[in-house]
């Protein structure tokens, strides 16, 4: 798998873009999706996850993201709760569970709703399982990469 390119430092003078990224365990897709636009992002994105139910980030996501480059440290599965009282430009859910269960936060500016298999439904061998989390790492990182054009062009267009 190829790497994912890392964004340099953002320099100052625009605000970030904060996006709070939720499933319903905060194990995987939505793991994944805050780790790379962390690293797709650089400094211009302030990116969390959360979960309705929160577990523990599953091993394989943890392995998708290393295999591509994608900085893993200080991932952890967090609970919604942690984040209430706290606006967020974007929220975006990544599962259809969440969709459902999401609570409103005060102040937020969008919520967007990308829905994506479960990786960690899927059963067979550890190397099919490897391929479930790969092909949805691919299709987050492919909307993050939208995501970012499109939020680019919102903070750089003004009024």
């Amino acid at each position: 798998m190829a790497g994912i390119h890392v964004a340099p430092g953002h320099d100052g003078g625009v605000p970030k873009v904060s996006v709070l990224f939720v499933c319903t365990h905060n194990s995987a897709r939505s793991i994944m999706a805050e780790a790379l636009l962390r690293a797709k992002g650089g400094e211009a994105y302030e990116a969390f996850s959360a979960g309705t139910e929160a577990t523990e980030v599953r091993p394989l996501t943890l392995r998708v993201l290393e295999d591509a480059g994608v900085p893993t440290e200080g991932l952890r599965s967090k609970s919604l709760e942690e984040y209430l009282g706290r606006t967020f430009d974007y929220v975006i859910t990544v599962c259809d569970s969440a969709r459902q269960s999401c609570p409103l936060f005060p102040g937020e500016g969008a919520r967007f709703h990308w829905g994506y298999d479960d990786p960690s439904a899927a059963s067979g061998t550890e190397e099919e399982r490897l391929a479930a989390f790969q092909r949805v790492f691919t299709a987050i990182s492919r909307r993050i990469d939208l995501f970012m054009n499109a939020t680019d062009k919102r903070v750089t267009a003004g009024p």
